[in-house]
């Protein structure tokens, strides 16, 4: 087999592999954006398929990436290879213990509402670009979208005009993590925010299925892409110096994180009851039970001083009474 015909079977492959995964109820979504990649790399490098070189050579441009990002890749590349393997025996697979090692996760930066206010004011000044002429709106939007909601950054890129009902104020989420949908209500200045969005020139005559965030311009009225948009609020974070105690700049991420601790704390200013509370916050934030949502409750000095004063109230003369 010469090397066009090696590429070839490499892409049909990878074609293969996709629709097997999507075939079992998979959404594929990092395979279908890291194999195809994969495969261009092979092909500007000259090789006639994805040896043992090849690989190497594009495993090492990763060895900027965070090693759980470069161990995600490696295994999704030594999975597809395995599954290649059953048609073709000859082909390369990368060894099994070759993937790096997974390391902790960083804990996040959590964003607070004045940093929030600031950051809707930074977005709200950005000059539109030949290619993104809503840009200002889009980014002041997706902010308030992200912290307000809580949302995933792929949900927020994957909602469509006809995903907004009861006039703004309700978003529909579609087949998100683990094909799980949900509704989501919006608080009436969030409910706002996405009714002035939607009265922009030409907002109003656009399809159900036309993207909510697009450039809004001519031939560039498209999507924005994860990346641009990912990058897009990244420099918004440098714009207004947003770092912690330790000089770190929040991950996109990190507002989603920001959002729950948020809800927390106000569920303690108010006195709720957190137990009947949180399933509340698991079903909004679209997981399948508490625990998941506990990952993104953090034990932040506001919400340590907020506990302590709660257990004072109800239980300081208890404490009290057994020290005496």
């Amino acid at each position: 087999m010469n090397g066009r015909n090696h590429l070839r079977s490499l892409g049909d492959a990878i074609d293969r592999f996709l629709a097997h995964k999507r075939a079992l109820g998979h959404v594929a979504g990092q395979e279908a954006y890291l194999l195809p990649k994969v495969l261009r790399f092979v092909r500007r490098s000259g090789a006639a398929d994805l040896t043992a070189q090849s690989f190497e050579e594009w495993f090492t441009r990763l060895r900027s990436r965070h090693p759980n990002t470069r161990r995600r890749y490696y295994q999704i590349v030594h999975r597809f290879c395995r599954f290649r393997r059953r048609s073709d025996p000859d082909c390369f697979v990368p060894a099994a213990d070759g993937a790096p090692r997974s390391q902790p996760h960083a804990s996040p930066v959590i964003v607070t509402p004045k940093q929030i206010a600031q950051l809707i004011a930074e977005a709200s000044s950005v000059s539109p670009t030949p290619t993104s002429a809503g840009r200002a709106l889009v980014l002041r939007l997706a902010i308030v979208l992200l912290y307000t909601c809580g949302l995933r950054l792929g949900e927020l890129l994957r909602l469509q005009v006809g995903d907004v009902h009861e006039r703004g104020r309700v978003l529909h989420i579609r087949e998100s993590k683990f094909h799980k949908s949900r509704w989501v209500p919006l608080s009436p200045s969030t409910a706002r925010e996405l009714q002035a969005f939607l009265r922009r020139p030409k907002a109003s005559t656009r399809p159900s299925d036309f993207p909510l965030l697009s450039r809004g311009v001519g031939a560039h009225d498209r999507p924005y892409s994860r990346g641009c948009l990912r990058g897009a609020i990244l420099q918004l974070f440098d714009a207004v110096g947003i770092r912690d105690e330790h000089g770190r700049r929040p991950r996109v991420h990190d507002l989603r994180h920001s959002f729950a601790v948020e809800a927390l704390l106000r569920w303690y200013r108010k006195g709720t009851d957190l137990p009947s509370s949180l399933p509340k916050l698991a079903l909004y934030m679209g997981h399948v039970s508490i625990a998941s949502t506990a990952y993104y409750l953090h034990w932040v000095p506001s919400l340590q001083r907020l506990a302590s004063q709660r257990f004072e109230r109800h239980f300081g003369s208890v404490v009290k009474g057994g020290v005496q």
